[in-house]
């Protein structure tokens, strides 16, 4: 899944788990949650990197 999705999944989850006393699902909604925001990092770092590469090509009408 994508990472606003993981991340509002595991929201729901926690906030469940908080709710009706469930430490497994509370675990769960955060490891989710979690999941989210390191597939969000990985998403950041592919765009430097993928914007640091496109820097070095020349464009057009750059002599």
């Amino acid at each position: 899944m994508g990472e606003w999705t993981d991340k509002a999944k595991g929201k729901i989850k926690e906030v469940a788990g908080v709710a009706s006393g469930d430490r497994e699902l509370e675990a769960e909604g955060k490891r989710d949650s979690a999941k989210g925001a390191i597939k969000g990092k990985i998403e950041d770092a592919k765009r430097v990197i993928k914007d640091a590469v496109d820097s070095d090509k020349p464009r057009r009408g750059d002599p």
